[in-house]
């Protein structure tokens, strides 16, 4: 038997509160630099395990630092003087049954891979340094993988929730438009580390985006300016072709630009990111993993990104949450938002969470009596199948940043 409770929320939808916020880091961010390359070591990991050992091992690849490096921006193409540091941390198996994996060596190709596929002008061999700091894992941890009913290796809650509002579409929605390979065509000097954060107040909405310049790009400071302009005008377009309900769209892009400053008043990167000589990053610090940071919205603090998918509920359980809200908003009419609660016991299995909570912020005139089955019937599914899903997350089909 699962602890399914359901409960209704006497709240006022997201959508229809007065002051909303919105983020999203881009995937040039060093947040999100560190997000996906650790989640694609994960995955590869796992593929290797499964041919070697038969079964994937337990790893947890979630505390990796970016170290940003040195660099010297220039009207027309500037320098790096000192490479990014990419620091690979926590806990894999390197040795089971006396058969090895180069744990370290897959993660370091992984990552030169990502940045190869990503960031268009970084280059993995120069621009980058790799430290690989991974440890065997503890045997406690290790003992899970070896029993027949895989238990969870944390204590641990998470949340989702559905729908999206027109606001957090529209923050991923201008953040993956502007990284699209048709938009760098058209806006080459348009880089890939970019913030949107997204204020709505009622039906108004201002986006400010923080957009890294490509310097190569730009001959003149009247270029960078008249680019700037015609970028924002670019999203404008893209905006209004999405029919979203906004009464006024206000669009403001690198809002420290001062053009009697020169230079120094430009938001120039030589490579397209901050991380380049501004910023570091690390796994965690960005997106949740639905792809937004919805400041009006319940969230974990979990950083999904790299833990490993079949025992950690930290990952599994943050997206599954998401996962099993999508498919109640999506199958049982009456609902305006739904939010999925999860929370896990080390060493129990996964399928059979301390509780499963549903809290619904319903329609007019809908009775949660009635509806109340169908819920309970969708969590229970969900539950009963989580070794199939966590076999999927494992193949990298759910996105976690």
């Amino acid at each position: 038997m699962r602890n399914i409770l359901i409960e209704e929320l006497k709240s006022s939808p997201v959508e229809k509160q007065q002051v909303e916020l919105v983020e999203r880091k881009g995937k040039g961010h060093p947040d999100s630099i560190c997000d996906a390359i650790m989640e694609k070591v994960s995955v590869a990991l796992c593929k290797e395990y499964k041919n070697v050992f038969g079964k994937i091992a337990h790893h947890n690849i979630d505390k990796a630092l970016l170290v940003a490096g040195k660099s010297n921006p220039k009207i027309g193409g500037g320098t790096i003087d000192e490479p990014m540091r990419l620091v690979f941390g926590d806990r894999a198996v390197y040795e089971y049954k006396d058969k090895k994996i180069p744990v370290g060596e897959i993660a370091i190709e992984t990552a030169k891979s990502w940045f190869r596929k990503e960031l268009r002008f970084v280059d993995p061999l120069k621009h980058v340094i790799y430290q690989n700091e991974i440890k065997p894992g503890s045997p406690e941890l290790m003992d899970i993988f070896d029993r027949e009913v895989i238990g969870a290796n944390d204590t641990s809650a998470s949340v989702g929730y559905a729908p999206f509002t027109e606001t957090e579409k529209i923050v991923i929605n201008v953040e993956k438009h502007l990284n699209s390979k048709k938009n760098k065509e058209k806006f080459p000097e348009c880089g890939e580390d970019i913030k949107v954060m997204a204020y709505r107040q009622k039906r108004n909405l201002t986006l400010t985006i923080a957009m890294a310049f490509v310097d190569r790009f730009i001959d003149n400071e009247k270029k960078y300016f008249t680019g700037k302009e015609e970028i924002r005008l670019d999203i404008s377009d893209f905006i209004s072709k999405n029919n979203l309900n906004f009464d006024k769209v206000n669009i403001d892009i690198n809002t420290l630009d001062n053009p009697e400053r020169g230079e120094e008043g430009m938001y120039l990167t030589v490579l397209g990111t901050s991380a380049e000589g501004a910023d570091c990053g690390q796994v965690g610090r960005g997106n949740r993993v639905n792809g937004v940071i919805a400041l009006n919205r319940p969230m974990s603090t979990e950083a999904a990104a790299g833990k490993n998918p079949i025992s950690h509920v930290g990952k599994i359980y943050n997206v599954l949450s998401h996962k099993i809200a999508d498919k109640v908003y999506k199958e049982i009419a009456g609902i305006h938002e739904v939010y999925i609660w999860l929370c896990s016991q080390i060493g129990k299995p996964i399928d059979k969470p301390l509780i499963a909570s549903a809290q619904l912020v319903l329609k007019p005139g809908v009775d949660i009596r009635i509806i109340k089955a169908d819920i309970e019937s969708v969590i229970e599914e969900e539950l009963k199948n989580i070794y199939k899903f966590t076999d999927e997350l494992s193949q990298g089909k759910y996105p976690v940043w």
